[in-house]
């Protein structure tokens, strides 16, 4: 889905992790939020969209169910707990926006980095995650040689292992450890609004 694209559908992740990025006038990208089976895209609709302010990225494939806007629409007039689902599910997401911009401007790469790899491992069922350097760095908004001194960092202490298009969390205790606050405040605030996301 990318910026000013229309909103035709709204898809429910089953599996996999989608990253919601800002776009600059030179091409670079910064993630503001992710998106797991806790979630949809096109929460726009919620608000009558017609069209996309955001681009969203696979960053982990897998599967997901798929809505028409059209019936989306109809499904928030005539089902009122969807419609509250919907709703906490936007004030979860928009809270995750908010200490995520926070976090961006307050916290080291170090942290950043533990928090990012700890929400995408919240959002799929493996400690395999298929990820590169290069995605991480494009996420985080750093240099690649910056990110890779950082993760090396992360693996000397035995919390990460770097392979090929893949970085396994080897010790996640330690690496929440490692992490900011706002890995937790996220997930208190997601576990607030949607109580049975991490059950």
């Amino acid at each position: 889905m990318d910026a000013d694209g229309p909103l035709d559908h709204v898809f429910f992740p089953d599996s996999g992790v989608l990253s919601v990025v800002a776009v600059y006038a030179d091409g670079s990208i910064i993630e503001m939020a992710t998106i797991g089976r806790e979630g949809c895209t096109g929460m726009q609709a919620v608000f009558g969209a017609k069209s996309s302010s955001i681009r969203v990225l696979v960053q982990i494939p897998g599967s997901a169910a798929k809505m028409s806007r059209a019936a989306f629409m109809r499904a928030m007039d005539s089902m009122p707990s969807f419609r509250s689902l919907m709703h906490a599910y936007v004030q979860a997401f928009l809270e995750q926006v908010m200490v995520s911009v926070a976090c961006n401007g307050a916290h080291s790469l170090k942290h950043r980095l533990a928090r990012w790899l700890l929400m995408m491992r919240d959002r799929t069922d493996d400690d395999a995650l298929p990820i590169t350097q290069d995605l991480l760095a494009e996420m985080l908004g750093v240099q690649r040689p910056t990110i890779t001194n950082t993760a090396r960092e992360l693996e000397r202490a035995g919390l990460i292992e770097r392979g090929r298009r893949q970085i396994t969390i080897l010790d996640r205790q330690a690496l929440m450890k490692v992490s900011c606050e706002c890995y937790q405040l996220i997930r208190t605030r997601t576990a607030f609004h949607l109580p049975k996301t991490y059950t």
